[in-house]
């Protein structure tokens, strides 16, 4: 009986059934303004957005200027007292509604998710949205506990959010769920690469009947970024590298703004001796392959116990040299 490396080494993979059309036809000829107190602007300037497997362009989304974050940040504000005014319920609410919406539409913000981003359907399919969609929902339910959860906190107000191209829409729902049920409002800037799924959300904000200017989504490559860090809000919540993190640090420090920072680091696997050592060498490959090793928080180091240092090692290098890249 084969051990499950061995099954694994001779799985052979068919076409993805999603068709690309779905998300062709929502792009087609499309141009994206910013999506600000409720609307799409008129795009001014603008960049292309590619497909990374093809090269193929998508669509055409705006360059952000610091007047265009300006006034995302201006309707967020003007929509702040209100939306904290609400009650628990009451933003939940809006929540459940764009969590429903999104799983409506799961196999359209799957398929525009791979082709924005690269990563293979079965994870934008199977592991991205759905836990997108479960992020709305169970931040919706600690909407309506906040109030007995944490009696006398307050939401900070606006969030300048930064996200990345590594999971555009799972870190959409990590940043803007928890800051809307928590009763801020939100001017989102996610990366310039894939910004597409980010802006069918804020077609779904309209549709959910969100009050204007409690999402705001302005497009554009890292100086739309610094723009976004400099201007007139009250919390920056940013994912990506160590590098910039320390920028965006010394650029809030001393102004009174809350910061939440998520960087890279060095994660490391350890396998005792009595680990079971074929789910072992799956878990490594999970652990560092898993989104291309594009994660935050990808294993990056391996520490063995001595006793089956040299067992693992060649299961693993027979496990790492029967994968497929592509």
């Amino acid at each position: 009986m084969p051990t499950v490396t061995e099954a694994l080494q001779m799985m052979d993979y068919g076409p993805a059934p999603e068709s690309a059309s779905i998300a062709q036809d929502w792009l087609k000829d499309r141009s994206f303004g910013h999506f600000i107190n409720g609307a799409f602007t008129k795009p001014g300037e603008t960049f292309a957005v590619t497909n990374p497997a093809t090269g193929g362009e998508l669509a055409h989304v705006a360059q952000g200027s610091a007047e265009d974050v300006a006034d995302a940040v201006k309707a967020a504000r003007g929509a702040a007292k209100g939306w904290a005014k609400l009650s628990g319920g009451q933003r939940a609410r809006h929540l459940y509604a764009l969590a429903r919406l999104m799983q409506k539409r799961e196999r359209l913000f799957a398929v525009l998710e791979s082709l924005d981003n690269g990563k293979p359907i079965r994870e934008s399919r199977d592991i991205d949205v759905p836990l997108a969609v479960r992020h709305f929902y169970h931040h919706a339910g600690w909407a309506e506990l906040l109030a007995d959860e944490f009696p006398g906190m307050r939401p900070h107000g606006v969030c300048g959010q930064i996200i990345p191209w590594n999971f555009p829409l799972l870190m959409l729902a990590w940043k803007v769920a928890p800051a809307l049920a928590a009763g801020n409002t939100v001017v989102l800037k996610p990366a310039e690469y894939t910004p597409l799924t980010a802006l069918l959300f804020a077609e779904l904000c309209i549709e959910a009947g969100l009050p204007k200017g409690v999402v705001n989504i302005v497009t554009g490559d890292g100086r739309t970024g610094a723009a976004l860090v400099e201007a007139e809000v009250d919390k920056i919540a940013f994912t990506g590298s160590t590098e910039v993190g320390r920028l965006i640090r010394q650029a809030t420090a001393g102004t009174g703004k809350a910061l939440t920072l998520e960087l890279g680091g060095k994660s490391p696997f350890i396998v005792f001796a009595e680990a079971d050592l074929d789910a072992a060498v799956e878990g490594v490959v999970d652990a560092i392959w898993f989104n291309q090793g594009e994660v935050c928080c990808a294993g990056s180091r391996i520490l063995v116990q001595e006793q089956v240092a040299e067992t693992f090692t060649n299961r693993l290098k027979a496990r790492m040299a029967k994968l497929r890249v592509g």
